[in-house]
């Protein structure tokens, strides 16, 4: 059986930028090659991912000390499953990771708030539905409990339905197979989410350093769709000075996205 790892809070000491970095590269080399010290200590160094992650679920009804520890288990799934060949940086990577396993955690807990009204209809509803059945032999109709029990057939829909119990998209599913799989597992999507964050993340980091009017460029170029010709036209300076500025920007993000 592999080690159980456990989140801690720790009070470590900030390493300097290119002393994490470096961390990281030789902890990732020896995790890709099976060595589970390796993870626990990539998963040690990175705490400070999850705490920075769990500030922003904050004040909506869950204990922080609860969503650091869901977002360790997270941090500890991207560690496991980081690859090399990603060619991002692996706080990049977690990031996503550990944001999607603390969303997951708040929508399987108590999704669905049920008022004590709707539940107290819903269990007159049932006693009354079986006492009649056992009398007459045959359910009772909608219309017809809710003249019993004095409501519109509407209202008692309303509590039949948030009485029965919901499905989670991650609950496991019978599928006759040794694993099941998800309900979620099952909806066809031609949407990679997960990839379409990580590369959205990825280049929100890549831009910190640059400047306003770099990061114009790059806007108006690949999500704006603009040619360099209309951007030209838009900043006052040439069609050729914007393609060399974007070479130049292109060039400086792909060596930002390796480090």
């Amino acid at each position: 059986m592999e080690p159980l790892f456990v989140c801690v809070k720790l009070s470590v000491k900030p390493m300097k930028r290119e002393d994490y970095a470096e961390t990281n590269r030789q902890l990732l080399a020896r995790a890709a090659e099976g060595d589970q010290s390796a993870v626990n200590e990539l998963v040690n160094a990175n705490l400070g991912l999850v705490h920075s992650v769990v500030k922003r679920f904050l004040n909506r009804g869950h204990e922080a000390e609860d969503l650091f520890q869901i977002g360790c288990i997270g941090l500890i799934k991207a560690a496991q499953k980081f690859d090399l060949s990603f060619q991002v940086k692996f706080s990049t990577y977690a990031i996503p990771v550990i944001m999607g396993e603390i969303k997951r955690y708040i929508r399987d807990d108590g999704m669905i708030k049920v008022s004590r009204s709707l539940k107290e209809i819903a269990h007159r509803a049932a006693l009354l539905r079986e006492k009649l059945t056992s009398e007459r032999g045959c359910e009772p109709t909608i219309t017809e409990l809710a003249e019993k029990l004095d409501i519109t057939p509407e209202e008692l829909s309303t509590a039949l339905d948030a009485g029965r119990p919901h499905e989670s998209l991650y609950a496991q599913t019978d599928d006759g197979n040794r694993e099941g799989k998800t309900l979620i597992e099952k909806i066809e999507n031609q949407t990679d989410y997960e990839s379409e964050i990580i590369n959205r993340m990825t280049i929100q980091e890549a831009l910190q350093d640059f400047s306003e009017r770099d990061k114009t460029i790059i806007q108006l170029r690949y999500y704006d769709r603009k040619t360099q010709t209309q951007i030209a036209e838009l900043l006052g300076i040439s069609q050729v000075q914007v393609s060399r500025i974007e070479k130049k920007l292109l060039s400086k993000m792909r060596e930002k996205m390796i480090e």
